[in-house]
């Protein structure tokens, strides 16, 4: 299906938003005519979304609340190119109707449901209320405008234990706490308001009965201003961590046509009590007796809306302009249909085995475009030399695929995670390999808190990769072969190589004039680089020839192997600092800004005490004290934005009184 520009009441749109939704936006555009125009902020002055577009403007600094949330600036922006229609794509102003308002009361039009709808549904606790009066099944909770902390913790006793502090206003995970005594709910309540007010603006929470071993299934839904509703059948979104999804597919393998067409029913349903128009995903809990419950539903586009899109063939952002445009949907809903099935990855810049530590820094190499085959999709906002900050989202791309049933499709997105490297920053590739073919995914037993519960474990079950022989063997090779301080004439020789997951290993090298012998583990390998081109290593090892991405940069090796990504460098000869002297000094872990400081000069501090809270890419992070000490300065202030590896606090230690 394509829809023509011709005789609509917009022709050049505005993309409130950036990274790949920005981008994916754009892309449509271009296909149908639009004339598109991006906004930066001075972060990303460089991005890929503001090389893509026709037109830019930069509307603020990087902080969120100056730039990508700055209304004022976004319409400036308009004004100034003279874009007559805003797609606000996801996140950030997505989902306020003061900028739906304030964007149609400038003559723009908004792609997007009304105002009206956007508050209906977008303060989770109203939405709550209007579906029990629709007669759509809701979790039990609290969702009432008293707010008070006393008045909160009086109605959890209500709710009952495990539940959700959920930000009213919230989306993607965030406000949101899991809580399963009270003796947690304080803190949770706490920090749910603090994480709210800086993502969505707006503090107020409401309370949700935890469904245990539940599975999340939404449905998306597309509504036109002529009374027309379909649902575009469901999503499971059920592997999540920490309320954040991490794999979504369509269709879900637990949902049969009767469930899909009853909780179609419920979602159309939804969407016609606040007489909806546009796009929209109405989400789901299921629990184990296959009973589904109303959660919140979201009033744009998803993040996760390409696997729809992979088994139905239609174009959603193509469905939002034409419905914008005041035209019909183009089927009804007897003639949508299903074909394959189709799962995303969502590639973020984290570190899954150092507690999915938000990652930063500059990507040295990313070129997925090499290596999309046929049902393969990648969208991103990301480029190789672009530069990962602490002001955004933490999410880099997502690796789509389709296949002809969920096997295939697990099958094909392994694959591609595996020739898809990233280079300059650790990001969750390789946990995302291992979890597609894990038994309890592949068997379609996941829950909202699996992954929760595995990371909880004590015996961690998603274990860090190691670099493999192979991995050692062609580094070795690859170090034998560059110039150092090792004489040319030197044939043979030791060579201490350190790998990046904490491994150091020395291994016997011999080099001959066709080949490197390598010692590794009392083994020998015979080893021949047979060509290094655009960072592909084609080589030989015992007369089995492959390749491999790799990439040399300031004398460090990167090696793309088993979806992991292994950093290769020849041991440093100086000696590291002593534990003493380390633990004296606390250092930033990544770039974020100070929101808590919980220790003042003077105090005594113990293992395992959270000492400064970051936030960064949306997210708290604690830094907690390694040894035993009492604080001797403080060397950051509340609200302070700091690098990575900064010193925070430093430390003397404890006299020891004498016997």
């Amino acid at each position: 299906m394509s829809i023509s520009t011709q005789g609509s009441p917009f022709q050049k749109v505005l993309i409130a938003n950036r990274g790949e939704i920005a981008c994916r936006i754009i892309r449509t555009l271009r296909k149908l005519g639009y004339t598109s125009v991006a906004v930066y902020s001075e972060a990303d002055a460089n991005a890929p979304h503001v090389r893509m577009a026709d037109e830019a403007v930069c509307i603020g600094a990087a902080p969120v609340s100056e730039s990508y949330l700055n209304v004022s600036a976004i319409l400036q922006a308009a004004k100034k190119t003279g874009a007559d229609a805003v797609h606000p794509g996801y996140g950030f102003l997505s989902e306020n109707a003061a900028f739906n308002r304030a964007c149609v009361a400038e003559g723009l039009v908004f792609i997007g449901p009304s105002a009206e709808a956007i508050e209906a549904m977008g303060d989770k606790a109203v939405a709550k209320r209007r579906m029990i009066n629709a007669g759509v099944p809701t979790v039990p909770g609290y969702q009432d405008e008293q707010q008070s902390d006393a008045c909160l913790m009086k109605e959890a006793a209500t709710v009952g234990f495990p539940l959700l502090v959920k930000a009213v206003a919230g989306g993607g995970g965030r406000g949101m706490r899991l809580v399963h005594e009270h003796s947690q709910l304080a803190e949770a309540i706490s920090s749910a308001r603090r994480e709210s007010a800086s993502s969505f603006g707006d503090d107020h929470l409401m309370l949700e009965r935890f469904i245990e071993c539940g599975r999340h299934i939404e449905i998306q839904i597309f509504a036109d201003a002529h009374g027309n509703v379909v649902h575009l059948g469901e999503r499971d979104c059920s592997a999540q961590r920490r309320r954040q999804k991490v794999i979504e597919e369509a269709p879900s393998p637990i949902v049969d046509l009767a469930m899909r067409e009853a909780m179609g029913r419920d979602a159309v349903a939804a969407a016609l009590a606040v007489n909806y128009c546009g796009a929209g995903t109405v989400e789901f809990i299921v629990d184990q007796n296959g009973k589904h419950y109303f959660l919140e539903m979201n009033t744009r586009l998803q993040v996760e809306h390409p696997v729809t899109e992979m088994i139905t063939g239609y174009d959603l952002v193509e469905w939002q302009l034409l419905v914008a445009a005041g035209k019909k949907l183009p089927v009804q809903q007897q003639q949508i249909q299903f074909n394959g099935h189709a799962i995303e990855a969502r590639l973020y810049a984290e570190d899954p085995y150092q507690g999915f530590a938000p990652q930063t820094g500059r990507i040295l190499y990313w070129r997925p475009e090499t290596k999309l085959e046929s049902g393969q999709r990648i969208d991103d906002g990301i480029s190789e030399q672009g530069v990962v900050s602490p002001f955004y989202d933490p999410m880099l791309a997502k690796l789509i695929v389709h296949g002809i049933d969920r096997d295939d499709a697990i099958r094909r997105l392994a694959k591609l995670l595996a020739s898809t490297p990233l280079f300059g920053l650790r990001n969750n590739s390789r946990f995302l390999h291992d979890l597609i073919q894990h038994d309890a995914f592949r068997h379609a037993q996941m829950d909202t808190a699996m992954l929760d519960r595995w990371l909880d474990a004590d015996e961690p079950i998603m274990q860090a990769p190691v670099a493999p022989t192979t991995a050692w063997v062609l580094a070795a090779a690859v170090f034998a072969g560059q110039p150092c301080w090792r004489s040319a004439s030197v044939a043979e020789f030791e060579l201490a190589l350190h790998c990046d997951d904490g491994i150091s290993q020395k291994l016997r090298i011999r080099k001959t004039a066709n080949a490197v012998f390598v010692v590794h583990q009392q083994q020998s390998f015979c080893v021949r680089i047979l060509s290094a081109e655009n960072n592909c290593l084609h080589y030989e090892i015992d007369g089995v020839q492959a390749q491999m991405i790799f990439m040399q940069q300031a004398k460090q090796l990167h090696i793309a192997m088993q979806a992991s990504v292994f950093v290769f460098s020849e041991s440093n000869p100086l000696a590291l600092a002593n534990d003493a002297e380390k633990s004296a000094h606390l250092f930033a872990p990544l770039a974020g800004r100070v929101t808590q400081i919980a220790v003042a000069v003077g105090d005594q501090v113990s293992v395992g005490q959270g000492l400064i809270c970051l936030e960064a890419m949306k997210m708290e992070i604690w830094v907690k004290a390694r040894a035993v000490g009492r604080v001797r300065a403080i060397n950051t202030l509340l609200d302070n934005q700091v690098e990575a590896n900064a010193l925070l606090i430093e430390f003397e230690e404890i006299p020891t009184e004498a016997s």
